[in-house]
């Protein structure tokens, strides 16, 4: 089911740099595949891409969601040795970000590239260089450049406020992994442009009206707070935790029934269940203790709708992610029987 399309879009996707409220060009790159597979589209004041699907009905209209900002980090300061502070876009695992590539994007539209390491970055130099704590007050960002001193690094047209992306470090194995930073929730996208491509290959209509809905501000909790008033059911695509005491894994789909907002809605989660045992799909029902949609930002928002959450399994998240092709593509099957069974 248009899993050669659903790699290479996703690949693309990652190697777009798009931390929350840097996503222009992400968005873009969705709007214009979007408008090649022949559907209308719009942004909003926000930044966030609808794409409209007329379907066999206007009884209702149905809203899809999936988000491709990411988390990431902003220039704090510059220090004197004109390394940077930093800042958290989102809630990446520090820890995991130590000796990690990044790219510091200025308002001028350079880029330069960069390392984030410990304080304490040197075993040589630093007697707590392994012990030391791996938080956001003790890393720093070193310049590809030559910079002595903070008046150096401004010359450079770097400031306070600059975008920091991490190198997601893309990879995609002949087992059938998926394995890079920020597949949540990239690789959601990359699922829910599939479904349309697919849709359009094999000229599938949706039963109801459709408004997929692509966000840029879920990471920092208010990618959907607004969305179309004609909304009344919506299904957020998104990544399916795996750990603990949860049943998924990365071949699977997850179907959340409840997560740190509460319960989802009881009826459009059995819906999806159902459906998902109809269709034969590897599946699992799992809760989410410490987690937040954009389902949850529509609701916090005041809009009436029913809400469900869905999405492949995906492995460390927030740190260095895992999925397989397996669990997208269940994901992908699920979706359409939805569309087409709502």
């Amino acid at each position: 089911m248009e899993k050669e399309y659903v790699l290479d879009f996703a690949r693309k996707l990652l190697e777009i740099d798009s931390p929350s409220g840097y996503t222009k060009k992400a968005i873009q790159f969705v709007e214009e595949e979007a408008k090649r597979l022949g559907y209308e589209t719009q942004t909003s004041q926000k930044g966030n891409l609808w794409i409209t699907i007329k379907g066999k009905s206007n009884e209702k209209t149905i809203g899809l969601c999936a988000h491709c900002d990411t988390l990431g980090l902003m220039v704090r300061s510059i220090k004197s040795d004109g390394k940077l502070a930093i800042t958290k876009i989102g809630g990446p695992i520090m820890p995991t970000l130590d000796g990690e590539y990044c790219r510091i994007h200025t308002r001028d539209q350079k880029v330069y590239t960069g390392t984030i390491l410990s304080t304490s970055s040197a075993i040589h130099v630093y007697p707590d260089a392994s012990t030391k704590t791996r938080d956001v007050d003790q890393m720093e960002v070193r310049i590809d450049e030559i910079v002595h001193s903070k008046e150096d690094t401004i010359a450079l047209g770097i400031q306070n406020g600059d975008i920091i992306a991490i190198d997601p470090k893309v990879e995609i194995t002949n087992s059938g992994f998926i394995k890079s930073r920020f597949l949540d929730d990239k690789i959601s996208v990359a699922a829910l442009m599939g479904v349309l491509k697919h849709m359009t290959t094999h000229q599938i209509q949706p039963q109801y009206d459709i408004i997929v809905m692509i966000s840029t501000y879920e990471e920092v909790g208010h990618g959907m707070s607004y969305i179309p008033s004609q909304i009344s059911e919506l299904l957020a695509v998104d990544m399916g935790c795996i750990g603990l005491d949860l049943a998924c894994t990365e071949q699977m789909v997850s179907i959340c029934a409840k997560d740190s907002s509460g319960p989802y809605d009881y009826d459009l989660t059995s819906h999806l269940i159902s459906l998902a045992k109809k269709e034969n799909l590897n599946y699992a029902v799992d809760i989410y203790p410490q987690y937040g949609s954009d389902v949850t930002a529509a609701r916090n928002g005041g809009n009436d709708i029913r809400g469900a959450l869905i999405g492949p399994g995906v492995h460390a998240s927030h740190g260095m992610e895992r999925t397989h092709i397996d669990g997208v593509i269940n994901t992908m099957k699920l979706i359409l029987a939805y569309l087409t069974n709502a």
